[in-house]
């Protein structure tokens, strides 16, 4: 099945693009997002009208993603205190929400599914610093370090 994109996709392209994807994939995840529109013709000459707007509406978030990245990479690292238990151990864990939530308090504005934790791992379950991606646009990633310090 043929689409345009209407926003650059890793592994895909970017916006503008025509591609072919699988049926599924554009029915039921590309479309329905507004990620991408189906490649006809009429659509095809819609686009080619609106592609400014988008191409600049794309600048002005890859720009707002970029001044968030140099806020984050400005901050350097969070520091979360938990209970934890004599060898290091933690009474618990520390998810990506509380990753989010500490970096709110720094005064910058994340959502918990932008933070990426280490390799294998869904959240932080030893005393120490933990190096975690905060992934803010489609291909802006900013790495932040997570002390996590007993109470």
């Amino acid at each position: 099945m043929e689409i345009i994109l209407l926003q650059k996709i890793r592994n895909l392209g970017a916006l503008g693009e025509q591609v072919r994807v699988k049926p599924g994939y554009a029915r039921n995840f590309l479309i329905p997002s507004g990620r991408a529109i189906m490649a006809t013709k009429a659509n095809i000459e819609k686009f080619q009208a609106r592609r400014a707007e988008l191409e600049k509406r794309a600048a002005d978030e890859q720009a707002a993603a970029q001044s968030l990245a140099d806020k984050v990479a400005s901050l350097g690292s969070v520091s979360i205190a938990v209970r934890a238990g004599g060898e290091g151990k933690l009474f618990g864990s520390v998810s990506a929400n509380d990753v989010a939530e500490a970096v709110q308090r720094a005064g910058i504005e994340i959502d918990r599914r932008q933070v990426r934790m280490p390799a294998g791992e869904n959240s932080l379950r030893s005393l120490g610093e933990h190096e975690v991606i905060l992934h803010l646009h489609g291909d802006i990633d900013q790495p932040l370090t997570v002390a996590v310090v007993p109470e």
